[in-house]
């Protein structure tokens, strides 16, 4: 399909959307203002998340790739994916006669921008790159100051960057975790560009970096670069550590300085003033701060009316071009301005990228056979079975997102660090050891740290037990499986009592521990994987006590009880659950079958907290409040997540599940299993607090 050139453009342009992520949303919102644009289709590989964005915006087609979206005969693509992919899908999109915007950086390598460019100069098509910090508003306002001469002839710019990345949600490793240079790639070429912007093209760059460790999946992740140019020396300093947030331009003049602060939308401009040095620096002060106190509340109200959008620069960048493509004229910024950036990239990346990738490499070296493989080796109850698997002096391996200290000097312990969310690491950590011990989950963060560390990291798991041949898989799943809200208090409890009916009512916790236990029963039941799958209830021991038994939250450095304090816990002493993982290692007619690993001895809530507070005294403070009152707040909460169309922490159907599981019947763990509670809950919390 080819489109008539710019000028013979019709009375509207049809775009198509290619990635369907962050940046997308900005996109599409931006060119759904334009009167003289349709936005004819959005493409995804995942297509659930283009058909999610697709009818937030009222667009009518979806597809998986560029090429289902010819017979919508697009004028022009938008490119927002990864870097690593926009040479391909820019290239396909020239191919097909349509003016492509690609996202910054326009491509990794060198030769790839080359091959961009060519590819739009031999078709007569716009190639444009969106370079969106410079639409920022508060950004050209300090850009037109120094074309106006307003602080002299410009010495130096310092542009200082504070972020944080989505966790990386499974699957095979994307190149933010894998590029060792992705952090300086993806926000330090808005750096410089906008330190271009200021004092011209950069001659020179030098380039630091190191690792801090805070994410085990973003390996560089602080960032110092100086750039030199003709006028003057411009600095860059980007970290994922330091907070609070910044995000700052500050430009230094012969006659003043400009602080671009582009979180709070403020230019703050400081001239020379006639009189005493001091007085000037004070009266500059003073009016900035005066300035400061209308225009920042302004601005979070025109944040919170939607009379200021998040991201201007990148609505405006996408208008920009979508009006360059209408008008026949050149894009704001073309490939040209991209490649000297990808220029003076491209050797800066090569040393980081070859450290990451070989450290990567080497988690993945050949290993010696071991008994068992343990995850989830570094939590409380991991470290509990692995202390147990050793003291009866069996090799253990141990796939962990961090090394742990305690392992390194036991030559009985085989470490293998990678992301339970990544086939790779968990096929080469099973490989070679006869059993495994599933214990592995996220057990906080956001939506995608569960989807990593439970759902994918339960596939990966079970996967590479199917592949390996395991002998049994031990899978430690969760009550929280169970309807909390709905059930009858009276009736009894075992291993067919329902799940919970909304998942997604409760939580991403329990979501996806229900998804990932599904995961494990499908492949017994469908290709006979060697499994035991375990639900103990609420485990408590020395090491747990600051751990919030069930129906208590803890809520501005308090444990609030919701309720009365007369219900009964489902709990379990640490030591008891690890004897039943060993048991469904070794007991014949466990295979196959689930079993609550709960102690049938009742013990209250009350009774729980008052032993509690008796170990941890004065640093326990406690409320209880009545399940109404939690009720009418989650009520409220609500409300106010329907007016801001956003979810919330609390609802009310949340608050139903606050109540304990009781009345359970441990028959099927006595029986095929072989467990009872050795040391028991009332035993248990004399061990625990004394």
């Amino acid at each position: 399909m080819l489109t008539s050139t710019p000028n013979a453009l019709s009375t509207r342009l049809r775009i198509a959307i290619v990635g369907a992520g962050y940046v997308a949303t900005h996109h599409v919102a931006a060119l759904k203002q334009l009167d003289f644009v349709d936005v004819v289709g959005i493409c995804d590989s995942n297509l659930a998340a283009a058909q999610a964005l697709a009818a937030r915006f009222g667009v009518p087609r979806t597809a998986a790739s560029l090429a289902e979206l010819a017979d919508a005969q697009p004028q022009a693509v938008y490119v927002l994916t990864p870097p690593s992919s926009h040479p391909a899908i820019a290239l396909a999109a020239l191919d097909m006669g349509c003016h492509v915007l690609v996202e910054k950086p326009m491509a990794d390598s060198v030769a790839d921008c080359e091959a961009m460019i060519a590819k739009a100069q031999a078709r007569g098509l716009l190639l444009g790159v969106n370079h969106s910090d410079l639409f920022d508003p508060v950004l050209m306002q300090a850009l037109q100051a120094v074309r106006d001469g307003r602080i002299g002839e410009v010495l130096s710019v310092d542009v200082t960057r504070n972020s944080e990345y989505p966790p990386y949600a499974g699957g095979p490793l994307p190149a933010s975790v894998t590029q060792g240079s992705y952090p300086f790639r993806d926000l330090g070429v808005h750096g410089l560009y906008t330190i271009e912007a200021f004092l011209g093209a950069v001659e020179r760059l030098d380039v630091s970096f190191q690792s801090r460790g805070a994410d085990p999946n973003l390996h560089f992740d602080e960032w110092q670069a100086q750039a030199r140019t003709a006028k003057g020396v411009g600095r860059l300093l980007l970290s994922w550590n330091a907070r609070p947030m910044e995000n700052r331009v500050f430009v230094r003049g012969t006659r003043g300085t400009i602080e671009v602060d582009r979180f709070l939308q403020t230019c703050r401009i400081h001239r020379v003033l006639p009189g005493p040095k001091f007085i000037g620096i004070v009266a500059n002060a003073w009016i900035s701060a005066a300035k400061d106190v209308f225009r920042i509340p302004w601005n979070v109200a025109r944040f919170a009316t939607g009379l200021l959008q998040p991201s201007p620069g990148i609505r405006r960048g996408a208008q920009a071009f979508a009006e360059a493509v209408r008008n026949g004229g050149a894009p704001p910024f073309g490939g040209d301005d991209a490649l000297r950036i990808a220029k003076l990239l491209e050797p800066a990346c090569a040393e980081p990228d070859r450290q990451r990738l070989a450290q990567l490499e080497s988690r993945c070296a050949e290993l010696p056979p071991a008994d068992v493989l343990v995850t989830g080796a570094a939590g409380f109850l991991g470290r509990k079975l692995v202390a147990r698997l050793r003291g009866e002096g069996r090799s253990v391996r141990v796939l962990v997102r961090r090394p742990v200290a305690d392992y390194a000097d036991d030559a009985g312990i085989q470490t293998v660090v990678g992301d339970l969310g990544d086939p790779r690491i968990v096929a080469h950590a099973v490989h070679g050891t006869g059993a495994v011990y599933h214990v592995g989950a996220a057990m906080r963060g956001s939506v995608r740290d569960f989807e990593a560390g439970t759902v994918w990291g339960t596939r990966n798991v079970v996967e590479a037990c199917l592949a390996s041949g395991t002998r049994r898989l031990v899978y430690v799943s969760s009550m929280s499986v169970y309807d909390h809200a709905g059930r009858d208090p009276a009736a009894a409890m075992n291993e067919t009592s329902a799940f919970e009916p909304h998942p997604e009512w409760r939580g991403a916790y329990t979501r996806t521990k229900l998804e990932a236990e599904r995961c494990v029963r499908d492949a017994i039941d469908r290709h006979g994987l060697p499994a035991v799958i375990l639900r103990p209830g609420q485990i408590f021991g020395p090491g747990a006590e600051k751990v919030t038994p069930n129906g208590v939250i803890a809520l501005a450095g308090r444990w609030i009880a919701v309720g009365s304090g007369t219900q009964a816990l489902p709990l379990v002493y640490v030591d008891d659950v690890v004897d039943a993982l060993l048991q469904a290692e070794t007991a014949a007619q466990a295979g196959g079958h689930t079993f609550n690993i709960v102690d049938t001895a009742v013990g209250t809530q009350e009774a729980y907290l008052q032993h509690a507070q008796h170990k941890l005294g004065s640093e326990l403070k406690r409320l209880r409040v009545p399940a109404w009152t939690f009720m009418l707040l989650g009520f409220g909460v609500e409300t106010l997540g329907r007016l801001l169309k956003r979810d919330v922490p609390l609802t009310r159907y949340r608050v139903r599940s606050l109540r304990p599981l009781a009345n359970f019947d441990t028959r099927a763990a006595r029986e095929r299993l072989g467990w009872t509670p050795r040391v028991g809950a009332a035993r248990g919390l004399e061990e625990t607090f004394g």
